[in-house]
């Protein structure tokens, strides 16, 4: 088309421009424009920002500011928006403000976005007090903040320790011809939560109601989360309960608190009370909860409840992840039951999930309490096969399955085996291999190795008459 004289329409050229960016093919993009420009068309500023906004996507600052040089119409506002953005979320603020200086000389003046990514990005970089500095730029300017604005600000004041000058912030406002909206509340609550100001935060729930400022589901997660962690359970589902009446669904970062807390006060019956409930509710638990459950019971020793639960997973659309599976093929290891764990295994493979050291370390830890130590070495260099490199603890595995077996002159090999591969012994290594040595009968071999490396400083005295192990 091009090549027969014509010149191409800016529009759908635009779209093409923007269909590429968004798959990330910015060279293809670039082409477009470079051949919209070759054939005497004028692209205007939108397409310009289209492909900026496509490099700034795929973090390519360099090549924005290339376009940015380049362009034959004026950069407008959303232009330099696009490019201050990324540079600020990338700890560039140094070359945003030069970017700032370029487009104040070319007579584009900052809105109050541009000012919102400058405080934002000098509240992280320079603290509160520069950041102020650029508000007060802001209003001589003629440029009036609006609330995020001042959220950024008070997001920064919080984060700085100072929370009673933010209350002081959030309360003003109004007085600045801006109103609070349900972020600015949640910003304060989620730093009276996390210093401990509860009453604090009750209060400020109960102003919000008063000023007509609804809660978000956000409000009372970070209400619920707070409770949850500080063992108030009951308080948790007092409010819980309450969200429907502000016309709040909870959602499943509602109810993991809930659940997390039950697990850490071994209340299993009521923890999978309440994933019932949020089921019956129409609220899909995600692996986030499941992780959590199947963590309590296979400490709690119901590592056949954690194996249902993880059998159903994939039928209630929920993927097990590579945590999931790590978590129920140790809790089986643990309990003897290493014949399930490797199925587990290989069901994870399948699935295209690749076992990590801490699945194979569970395996290996596994078979060796169970006497199988050839199978448990088997592992331990199938893992080495896989370009997985072992730690100490894998290591450490092996050795005590060895030293249980009596076979500890293979479990000091393998120590050397251990050194020869770069993997530092731990205090741990040293006494499995000493109780390895009583456990054959040779206590007083066993002694004088303890003395020695408690001379060198290897084994700790404190931790010396102390057995590390169970033979």
């Amino acid at each position: 088309m091009v090549y027969q004289g014509h010149i191409p329409d800016i529009i759908p050229c635009t779209s093409l421009i923007r269909g590429f960016c968004r798959i990330g093919k910015t060279k293809k993009a670039t082409r477009v424009l470079e051949i919209l420009e070759d054939s005497g068309a004028v692209p205007d500023v939108i397409t310009y920002n289209v492909l900026i906004s496509g490099y700034c996507k795929s973090g390519e600052i360099d090549n924005a500011l290339r376009v940015l040089d380049r362009m034959s119409v004026a950069p407008d506002v959303v232009t330099y928006n696009t490019i201050l953005r990324t540079l600020c979320d990338n700890g560039k603020l140094k070359q945003a403000m030069e970017v700032l200086d370029r487009q104040l000389k070319k007579e584009c003046y900052p809105d109050v976005i541009t000012y919102t990514i400058l405080i934002e990005a000098t509240c992280k970089e320079s603290g509160v007090e520069q950041a102020m500095k650029l508000l007060d730029e802001m209003r001589n300017k003629g440029c009036k903040p609006d609330v995020v604005t001042y959220n950024v600000l008070i997001n920064g004041i919080c984060k700085e320790g100072r929370l009673d000058e933010a209350i002081k912030f959030l309360n003003n406002m109004p007085s600045y011809d801006c109103q609070p909206n349900v972020i600015t509340h949640n910003i304060i609550l989620r730093s009276m939560c996390s210093t401990g100001r509860w009453m604090d935060a009750e209060k400020l729930l109960t102003e919000m109601l008063r000023k007509g400022c609804s809660p978000s589901v956000v409000t009372f997660n970070i209400l619920i989360n707070f409770l949850c962690r500080k063992g108030l359970l009951g308080r948790a589902i007092y409010i819980l309960e309450k969200m429907p009446q502000h016309g709040c669904t909870p959602n499943s970062l509602s109810y993991n608190p809930l659940l997390h807390g039950f697990c850490k006060e071994k209340k299993m019956d009521r923890a999978i009370e309440y994933l019932d409930i949020m089921v019956s509710r129409g609220c899909y638990p995600d692996i986030v909860t499941y992780n959590t459950l199947l963590t309590a019971l296979c400490k709690d020793g119901k590592v056949d409840v954690a194996v249902e639960i993880l059998n159903q997973l994939s039928s209630k659309g929920c993927s097990p992840v590579l945590i999931t599976y790590n978590t129920v093929i140790d809790g089986l290891s643990k309990v003897g039951k290493t014949d399930q764990a490797i199925k587990l295994l290989d069901e994870m493979r399948r699935k295209g999930l690749k076992a990590d050291v801490i699945t194979y370390s569970s395996l290996v830890a596994g078979l060796g309490r169970e006497g199988k130590v050839d199978e448990a070495i088997k592992f331990f260099h199938e893992l080495e096969v896989l370009g997985v490199k072992p730690n100490a603890i894998t290591y450490n595995s092996v050795m005590l399955g060895l030293c249980k077996a009596r076979q500890t002159d293979r479990a000091i090999d393998f120590l050397a085996y251990m050194v020869s591969k770069g993997c530092k012994p731990t205090e741990a290594t040293y006494k499995i291999l000493i109780e390895g040595v009583a456990y054959e009968g040779l206590a007083k071999e066993a002694l004088e190795l303890l003395k020695e490396l408690c001379d060198r400083g290897v084994v700790k005295k404190s931790s010396a008459g102390q057995g590390a192990l169970k033979m």
